[in-house]
């Protein structure tokens, strides 16, 4: 026989007994923005993967007003048009490249003026370094040994030859004009500057600036020399509509069958686009090429941003938790804290800008690089000052979760150490921080993840659509906190509002955005198995 349930238990609370209402309305709630949250990824997923999946060209005949175009490309969206008389259009957009010759490189065609569509395998699509993708038939191949035919047996290996001859000219290219000829700029600004400063003589300075003229004259008849040797090789192809084009060897990129690739063929195509989207640098106002600088300008700022916040927000929190005496002042400084976290981001940024960038920088300039004024080193935006505004910004997160952590760690381990003749110093060295740690890395890791998703403050202290050179590299001193900087929140930002190109541009939101998602789940992912792993080691912490 069941024991008889006392009603009486219910009787204040006037929940029922089933279930308490706003417990299962909370669980709605979760589940919803959990299912959104996922939504979101799954779209941005299959967007972003998508992108990089080498699609069929199809060859239309597209009749309208009487007239027959042949247009090629491969298809982007569908979409409906409806007319103020109620017709219904059903249109498709297509990608056909040939920017140049075209003007743009998207066009919608309604299905009703498609007569024919077909997928020669002569079609290629051919990526280029100025004016995006082109889609042509290939016709021969100009070289300095002959012209090859494109019914030739060897046309592919001839055309793999150029593609690699060109990647290393390009290569040698970089060396000379961004390495070489960047450091003779660098040693003439330098002459001139110690020529003001009147520590070096002129005598010794016109010489020296002699020498350097001389190397500069033979590295641009070196660079010269490449640029000619890369015209010198030229593919030649006809669109579909019958125009007759030429490209140098050294505008080609790659070249890729689309039409006569099977799947393994096109998934090692879409491996080698993946891979060159994360190795190359932007081009074309950032519709083409890769997002390098980016990935390595937003990691960068957030190891450093992690390098300031970690110790100013940990030591923050232990005067707070075990040295402050509990009371108004304490209190009026945790609300504080908090209220911190709540200000929004772009206020950071004109803090940052103000203090960071003009006074700190800016006295920086006037005490140590003096003779570079007007023009200023650390004066302007830069890394450092995205840093250290970023610091700020995410220092709220680093100290309410370090004081979480150690108020988790139970009162008699402290008295433990202290009864064994530790000092408070030193049990909170040795007994405590470890203990805590765990909570201690969730915080500082979670705030990398906010950091690394941050745009609008750095738009005023660094960030910039396009950065030439990286904050490190191999020209001494390698370091260069003053140097502005790529990231990938702000690349999607100007591709998706800013860019000229809004079709062309899609596809790489698409792919930053899949990119940084990645990039602040893994910085999630490693918090939590820190966090577990030291819970192990450390299991006196309860946080």
């Amino acid at each position: 026989m069941e024991p008889a349930v006392n009603s009486s238990a219910f009787g204040t609370t006037r929940r029922s007994r089933k279930g308490e209402p706003w417990v299962w309305l909370t669980a709605a709630g979760l589940t919803f923005g959990v299912a959104m949250a996922l939504g979101l990824f799954l779209l941005i997923s299959i967007k972003g993967a998508s992108s990089f999946w080498p699609r069929r060209i199809d060859l239309m005949d597209v009749s309208k007003e009487g007239a027959v175009e042949k247009i090629a490309g491969y298809v982007t969206r569908e979409t409906e048009r409806r007319e103020a008389d109620g017709t219904l259009h059903k249109e498709i957009q297509i990608f056909r490249g040939n920017k140049d010759l075209n003007g743009e490189a998207f066009k919608f065609i309604d299905r009703a003026y498609i007569q024919s569509s077909s997928r020669p395998e002569s079609i290629l699509l051919v990526e280029r370094l100025e004016y995006g993708p082109a889609i042509v038939n290939p016709v021969a191949l100009e070289t300095p040994a002959g012209r090859v035919e494109a019914d030739a047996g060897n046309f592919e290996a001839i055309l793999n030859g150029i593609l690699e001859q060109g990647r290393d000219a390009r290569k040698k290219l970089l060396v000379i004009e961004k390495k070489k000829i960047g450091a003779i700029s660098r040693e003439l600004e330098a002459l001139g500057r110690a020529e003001r400063d009147h520590s070096v003589e002129t005598g010794i300075a016109t010489a020296r600036r002699a020498e350097l003229q001389t190397a500069f004259d033979k590295l641009q008849s070196e660079a010269a020399g490449i640029r000619k040797m890369l015209a010198e090789s030229k593919f030649l192809a006809v669109t579909v509509d019958g125009s007759a084009v030429s490209y140098p060897a050294g505008n080609l990129l790659h070249v890729f069958p689309s039409n006569r690739a099977g799947f393994f063929q096109r998934s090692g195509e879409m491996c080698g686009r993946i891979i060159r989207f994360l190795i190359e640098d932007p081009r074309e106002a950032n519709t083409e090429g890769g997002v390098f600088p980016a990935i390595f300008g937003t990691v960068v700022m957030t190891l450093v941003m992690s390098l300031f916040v970690t110790p100013f927000g940990v030591i923050a929190a232990i005067y707070l938790r075990e040295y402050a005496k509990q009371g108004f002042f304490v209190r009026m400084v945790r609300i504080c804290v908090n209220n911190l976290a709540g200000v929004p981001s772009i206020v950071f940024g004109v803090f940052g800008l103000a203090f960071f960038v003009y006074f700190v920088g800016g006295g920086l300039d006037r005490t140590f690089f003096a003779d570079k004024l007007p023009t200023p080193t650390f004066g302007t935006p830069g890394i450092l000052w995205a840093s250290l505004t970023l610091a700020l910004l995410t220092l709220p997160v680093v100290i309410v979760a370090t004081e979480e952590a150690l108020s988790a760690v139970p009162r008699g381990v402290r008295e433990a150490a202290l009864a064994c003749g530790a000092s408070k110093w030193q049990a909170i060295q040795r007994v405590v921080l470890p203990a805590s740690l765990p909570g201690i890395l969730t915080g500082v890791i979670l705030a990398m993840a906010r950091g690394a998703g941050e745009v609008a403050p750095l738009m005023l202290v660094g960030v910039v659509k396009l950065a030439p050179t990286l904050p490190l590299d191999d020209i001494a001193p390698f370091i260069h906190p003053e140097r502005k900087f790529m990231h990938l929140g702000f690349h999607i930002y100007d591709l998706g509002f800013q860019s000229p190109d809004a079709e062309a541009a899609k596809p790489i939101v698409y792919a930053t955005a899949l990119l940084l998602i990645v990039v602040v789940i893994s910085l999630n992912l490693t918090a939590i198995l820190i966090r577990n792993r030291l819970k192990k080691r450390f299991a006196v912490s309860s946080f």
